[in-house]
């Protein structure tokens, strides 16, 4: 059964490494994310990802109200990445000149902080991961398959691949689908 993320932190606060690694996998992707859509590379948004884990470390004893943690990684990933791409322009701006400076700042990518609705639909993808990664290995590998790949691959090769017949793809996908929207509707 999964864990929530008050079991989690409860777990983190008494030192067990294993939930604090369960934390950090549960949430990697949205946070790395966040930096990521905001316009900033790779390295920056490895650099916030590694800043919002170090905080939580220095701040888990303090959080009131654990089963908010997400709200409060992503509150905390928007305002690093946000001190990023202040930084970044300001730094930009100090060693630039003025001609240079105008055609820096168009090619800074947009300041503003990130809408709502893209949060939200972070937040829902992240949700919809965690979903998955709570169904059997088989519904996971089916989903994966069907859903997640550049090209659908054929039903035959689907089959091959989790050892069964191609007319039991079907029947598979829709009782793992009412598994995961079972597993959202928590």
């Amino acid at each position: 059964m999964k864990q929530t993320d008050q079991q989690l932190i409860l777990a983190c606060r008494r030192g067990d490494q294993s939930a604090w690694e369960l934390l950090v996998n549960r949430y990697q992707r949205l946070i790395y994310t966040i930096p990521r859509r905001a316009g900033l590379d790779e390295d920056q948004a490895a650099d916030v990802f590694q800043e919002v884990f170090t905080t939580l470390f220095q701040k888990l004893n303090e959080i009131e109200q654990p089963e908010r943690l997400q709200a409060w990684l992503v509150t905390t990933a928007r305002r690093k990445t946000w001190r990023v791409i202040v930084n970044t322009r300001d730094s930009r701006r100090r060693t630039a000149d003025d001609e240079d400076d105008k055609d820096e700042l168009a090619a800074l990518p947009d300041n503003a902080p990130l809408a709502d609705e893209v949060m939200l639909r972070l937040e829902e993808q992240h949700g919809v991961r965690c979903a998955i990664a709570q169904l059997n290995e088989r519904c996971q590998k089916l989903i994966s398959f069907l859903f997640y790949s550049d090209e659908t691959p054929a039903y035959a090769e689907i089959a091959r691949s989790l050892g069964t017949s191609e007319g039991s793809i079907g029947p598979t996908r829709a009782r793992c689908l009412e598994k995961l929207l079972r597993l959202l509707d928590k």
